[in-house]
């Protein structure tokens, strides 16, 4: 049976097509629009899943949310493809970075979207968000001194949980102070495979 990926635009869904893309399994897109006023999800995507969150992904009669376990779920279906690198190290980091994503650094992006959006009300809030952002760039930029990718030499699922993050962090604030992570972003934007994916995703302002 082939994989739906319930897919919205400008939204962690992309993450899921490109993964898709470079595991090699089979799927189609069922697309989403936002709400031009209010850039909401439609309430159509709650007739998948009571919740309405993108990404969602039927297989085999299942519905699966989350985007981590989405993507766990998904290498597990390619035989482990992109998954856990097999030395310790690199498993650890793999797993640290599988959930740093959205753990970690979501939320005070999260935040410094919603100050922004309150314009004149926002702005007494809005460097205390931003150093919030700012403080794991500053570790994550270390952390990709030695190494071309999170949890090794080689691109793994946490790369592709750690992509929208970081492109989200770069068209909010900025990566100029950030020229490893700089310089990731434009490794993972030259793949085959990521190009593909936003061309069957359609528009995606982070890339």
């Amino acid at each position: 049976m082939t994989i739906i990926v319930h897919h919205l635009e400008n939204s962690r869904s992309q993450r899921i097509i490109w993964l898709l893309e470079e595991l090699d399994l089979p799927y189609e897109i069922k697309r989403y629009e936002r709400d031009p006023k209010t850039s909401k999800a439609p309430d159509s995507l709650k007739a998948v899943h009571p919740l309405g969150k993108s990404p969602m992904i039927e297989d085999d009669g299942d519905v699966v949310i989350e985007t981590a376990v989405i993507v766990e779920y998904l290498v597990d279906k390619a035989g482990g493809k992109l998954g856990s690198p097999k030395d310790k190290t690199g498993a650890r980091l793999y797993t640290q970075y599988l959930h740093f994503a959205e753990a970690s650094m979501m939320p005070p992006l999260y935040g410094l979207l919603v100050v922004g959006r309150l314009g004149l009300l926002g702005l007494p809030a809005r460097g205390a968000v931003k150093n919030m952002v700012k403080e794991p760039l500053k570790w994550l930029e270390t952390e990709l001194t030695n190494r071309a990718y999170f949890a090794g030499d080689e691109l793994t699922a946490a790369d592709i949980m750690m992509s929208f993050p970081l492109e989200a962090a770069n068209t909010r604030l900025g990566l100029n102070e950030f020229p490893n992570l700089k310089d990731y972003l434009k490794r993972i934007h030259a793949r085959p495979e990521y190009k593909t994916a936003l061309e069957k995703g359609g528009p995606y302002a982070f890339a």
